[in-house]
């Protein structure tokens, strides 16, 4: 059985975030494991769900307990992905497109997490129990480089890394049309959309921060321009959204590209080519890149064949 808590909010911890409260309440327990429970509406305040981000209030009472770790087990199973480094402290992976980053709604098997835990068992017990070992995601359909923590200590120091934006990510991306600027940097807020919850949208007024940079790598004849990305801050579908926002959507993007020559496309043109960020362990700078899947890149080649035909 897990432990029930209860907790009333006093002058001390007013303003304070539900989930920093709780770890400082918990400190046995991992920060991972604690968002997981609230996320999964284990822990209440005045008997509602709230978010991890929750500013609590003077009187509130919280009220939960921990997900037992038998409830959160991922099932192992071979999953295709490439190693591009590994050491015993974290692994470095290339993720092929078209499979779901971790278990979820509509995803409980067939995930990268469910090959990560076949691939090195002890990962199941880094971090979230229904995320273990990761310390940032990709969309389904992008493909591309991953970092996973492989021991509780470097899980911890990863994560604060990628929160105080010293983990360097960059992406290329085909995106329809041929750009005015060859380099430029978008700054908008990004949240939520209004209506379509399932879709992210530039909210100025109500959305966090978030910054993109691109520069222009090849431009194609047929109207498409492969960019280089680098992004100062992590925002769901962040790339997808600053694009398509600027007039030039991800090629292939169902979601914010409206209709243009989707049927020519396998996918979003997205690709996590490169980090670099310092070896939490060792100390030192890794560089490392992830070659451009293959379906993203047969397309470039069939792009450059019509431009010398």
């Amino acid at each position: 059985m897990s432990d029930s808590f209860e907790f009333i909010i006093d002058d001390n911890r007013a303003s304070v975030r539900l989930d920093h409260f709780l770890t400082h309440q918990i400190p046995q327990e991992s920060r991972t494991r604690i968002s997981a429970a609230i996320r999964a509406g284990k822990f209440l305040v005045d008997g509602k769900i709230r978010k991890t981000s929750y500013r609590l209030k003077r009187g509130e009472r919280v009220t939960g307990s921990l997900i037992e770790q038998s409830v959160m087990e991922v099932i192992p199973e071979p999953i295709e992905f490439e190693v591009l480094f590994e050491d015993e402290h974290l692994l470095i992976l290339s993720k092929p497109p078209g499979i779901v980053v971790h278990p979820g709604s509509g995803h409980h098997r067939g995930t990268l997490v469910n090959g990560l835990v076949h691939y090195c068992g002890s990962i199941s017990r880094v971090g979230d129990p229904v995320r273990p070992g990761l310390v940032h995601r990709l969309d389904k359909d992008t493909s591309g480089i991953m970092l996973v923590a492989k021991q509780e200590s470097i899980h911890r120091r990863l994560v604060e890394a990628f929160q105080d934006h010293k983990v360097e990510k960059y992406y290329h991306a085909l995106v329809v049309g041929i750009m005015m600027e060859k380099q430029g940097r978008i700054v908008s807020n990004i949240g939520r959309h209004p209506i379509n919850r399932q879709k992210m949208a530039i909210r100025q007024t109500d959305g966090k921060f978030a910054a993109t940079n691109w520069q222009v790598v090849r431009e194609y004849e047929s109207g498409y321009s492969l960019i280089k990305l680098r992004i100062e801050t992590g925002r769901t579908h962040q790339i997808r959204v600053h694009m398509a926002s600027a007039g030039y959507p991800v090629a292939g993007d169902q979601l914010y590209g409206g209709k243009r020559n989707l049927d020519s496309f396998p996918r979003q043109m997205l690709h996590a080519s490169q980090l670099r960020f310092i070896h939490p362990a060792i100390k030192r700078w890794m560089n490392v890149e992830a070659p451009i899947w293959s379906d993203f890149d047969r397309i470039l080649q069939e792009l450059g064949r019509r431009d010398t035909a």
